[in-house]
């Protein structure tokens, strides 16, 4: 019952602020965003398309009303993987290393935001993203990497907004078709045919831990680009599996062994 609260206030919360959102953009807010703060070059997308900048406000408003039909014009079906054939490891390995609090959250995470800015301020460099799945999953299907507070605002609109429209499952597997992994690889399906040469269910534990350590930074960490970096991210990220209680440290220490068989 409790919980069942927590999810009704959260949702309720949420509600009141896409209204507000809403309201300033319609307002002129955006407009007066943008007076005050430099621009920014417009840079390429997670999915590699180059978006406006020139987005109306009344553009901007209809795709959070309408949201799923957006996300369907935005979401590239040629080589898309449902969750049921993506291997539970390659699940578990991406929530670990990307968002360990992924089912707890509601589109953004408060505590890994406040934990990310602390690790900011202690080393002096922007080394840490305080984003969820559900924030880079719009980030790939709308938005560019520019950095102004009114894309943040529209990113955590958009997070807030796509939490309520679809269930984790479908917000994970939706990421899951449209991150890049370097290498012209766009979403899972790709990747494991040009990593493996096989399909996405068919790879094993270290498989989905090598791909999952790379859309950290998907150019520099491609095994055809850097093998010995792109397996220094797959230990990285069966720490955190094992941390997490995904696998035990004995599996972890097995995939970290077992050979990498690339498909070039």
């Amino acid at each position: 019952m409790v919980n069942g609260k927590r999810v009704r206030l959260g949702r309720l919360l949420a509600l009141l602020l896409i209204i507000f959102a809403i309201t300033f953009w319609w307002a002129g807010g955006d407009l007066m965003l943008r007076s005050v703060i430099p621009k920014t070059p417009v840079l390429p997308s997670a999915a590699g398309v180059v978006v406006s900048e020139a987005v109306s406000v009344w553009e901007r408003v209809h795709r959070i009303i309408f949201l799923k039909k957006a996300v369907d014009a935005a979401l590239d079906k040629k080589s898309y993987v449902s969750l049921n054939d993506t291997p539970l490891a390659l699940q578990q390995a991406i929530i670990a290393v990307e968002d360990n609090r992924f089912y707890q959250h509601v589109g953004f995470d408060i505590e890994g935001i406040v934990r990310a800015t602390l690790v900011n301020v202690q080393t002096g460099s922007y080394s840490e993203g305080g984003s969820t799945i559900t924030q880079q999953l719009i980030k790939n299907l709308f938005l560019t990497q520019e950095r102004t507070l009114s894309r943040k605002l529209e990113e955590f609109v958009l997070a807030i907004d796509i939490e309520l429209c679809y269930s984790k499952e479908e917000i994970l597997e939706m990421y899951l078709n449209s991150i890049y992994f370097g290498s012209g690889a766009y979403g899972v399906g790709e990747a494991a045919t040009i990593y493996f040469g096989k399909q996405p269910f068919h790879l094993n534990l270290a498989e989905c831990a090598l791909l999952a350590g790379l859309p950290n930074s998907p150019s520099l960490t491609s095994p055809y680009v850097d093998f010995a970096a792109a397996k220094q991210r797959q230990a990285v990220v069966l720490a955190a599996m094992a941390r997490n209680g995904y696998i035990g440290p004995v599996q972890a220490q097995e995939a970290k062994l077992t050979p990498i068989l690339l498909a070039q």
